[in-house]
């Protein structure tokens, strides 16, 4: 039983950032009334964190490279719960702002070093079945975090969904010194300060012009300009932009894209629910998408090692657009089913792509693509949602992840990759 300790720490990590991705959603009217915020202050609550998570990734990943997934992921739990505790007690709407920034830097840890850990700490079947379970237990996290917001929240108020990560942080931290043993620093020598500031230039002003001002877009492009000007010239790069020259890998990244485009269908699913229904019923009416991604990856952990990577990558994604087809025609719930087993097909197989010797900086640029991808996901499909309803956000979710998933399974050529 002890063998299963790393997967229990890491599941619960994992649990707390991606619960806190969407738990604060349902909250927001509440903590506008408590804290007397317009609506313009409000959005900076969710908004805050997806940017810090976006602008920190690579950074951080550089880092657990360096120092330790061990001394990462219990210094992101302990950051994660004392800026919890300062969102449950912030007085004003700036405070809580401000509080979910710092949340958002132990966040990016937890996402970063989480499969990092399960990939270091197994190997063979038992590795399929543990990344199995870890992406399940991802899926479940992120559609639980409605339901459990809505619950907290008409309960025991808005603070209970900050609170509540006190204990768990805490408890999840002396478990894991017990149960992950320490790593050594695998990329010795000195961090790449310049690429971390292009690369937060450019990652800041993306979200910032897709959620507020167009004019940041330009912004943008000069960052990552700059950013692949610097990682290009230097020795020891935070970004190794040689890691694409693998066909496994750059297919994998291709589909992590892909499947935020799902998940951002869903975010005008949930709206749409929330229309008709309370914030419970409307997280409750998510459940069978985690349901059946849950079950799916659980299954497949026993079988993951006989299947080619490239292929569960593509089946899962061309399964997950299917599914988004098939709202159009089928009952909701079905139709989230459907796609819950893309989901729980794809991603076990998203953790085997990762070079050896560069977890950490391969979770952080798929974590990284996701964020990127859900932001930019819910800004067009915003537009198609305006102009048509859920029928032109379904049919461009499904038309993305159908080609990608068809691409992934055409077989290309890979090149040497330096671990």
């Amino acid at each position: 039983m002890r063998k299963w300790w790393p997967l229990a720490v890491v599941c619960a990590g994992s649990f707390l950032f991606l619960l806190d991705s969407t738990v604060v959603t349902v909250a927001l009217p509440r903590i506008g009334a408590d804290l007397t915020a317009s609506v313009g202050q409000l959005q900076w609550v969710p908004n805050v964190y997806t940017l810090v998570l976006a602008v920190l990734m690579l950074a951080v990943g550089s880092l657990a490279d360096r120092f330790g997934l061990r001394r990462v992921f219990l210094g992101g739990l302990g950051v994660f719960g004392l800026a919890s505790l300062a969102c449950g007690v912030s007085p004003d709407i700036g405070t809580l702002i401000a509080a979910r920034g710092v949340q958002a830097v132990g966040g990016a840890a937890l996402a970063v070093t989480g499969f990092a850990i399960l990939a270091a700490s197994y190997d063979g079947r038992s590795r399929g079945t543990a990344i199995s379970v870890f992406f399940a237990v991802n899926g479940l996290g992120a559609a639980a975090g409605p339901v459990v917001g809505g619950v907290l929240t008409e309960y025991f108020g808005w603070p209970a969904i900050f609170f509540v990560n006190v204990p768990l942080a805490v408890a999840t931290g002396v478990f894991a010194l017990r149960a992950v043993r320490p790593d050594e620093p695998g990329r010795p020598g000195r961090f790449d300060v310049a690429g971390a500031v292009w690369f937060a230039v450019g990652a800041a002003s993306l979200v910032h012009g897709l959620t507020l001002d167009r004019w940041a877009l330009a912004v943008s492009a000069l960052g990552f300009a700059g950013f692949v000007v610097v990682e290009r010239r230097r020795a020891e790069p935070m970004l190794d932009l040689r890691l694409f020259r693998d066909g496994g890998f750059a297919t994998l990244i291709a589909c992590v894209a892909a499947s935020t485009l799902t998940f951002a269908a869903l975010v005008y699913v949930s709206l749409w629910l929330g229309l008709s229904r309370s914030p419970v019923a409307a997280g409750l009416a998510l459940a069978p998408l985690a349901a059946a991604s849950f079950l799916t990856s659980t299954l497949l952990g026993k079988a993951l090692h006989r299947f080619p990577p490239r292929a569960l990558l593509g089946a899962g994604v061309l399964v997950g657009a299917l599914g988004c087809l098939s709202l159009l025609v089928l009952a909701i719930p079905l139709g989230l089913a459907v796609t819950g087993i893309g989901v729980g097909v794809a991603g076990p197989a998203m953790a085997s792509a990762a070079p050896p010797g560069r977890a950490g900086t391969a979770a952080a640029i798929m974590t990284t693509t996701r964020q990127f991808g859900q932001t930019l996901g819910v800004a067009v499909l915003g537009i198609a949602y305006q102009a048509g309803g859920l029928t032109p956000v379904y049919v461009a979710a499904a038309l993305c992840g159908g080609v990608t998933g068809l691409l992934a399974l055409v077989p290309r050529r890979q090149a040497r990759v330096p671990a």
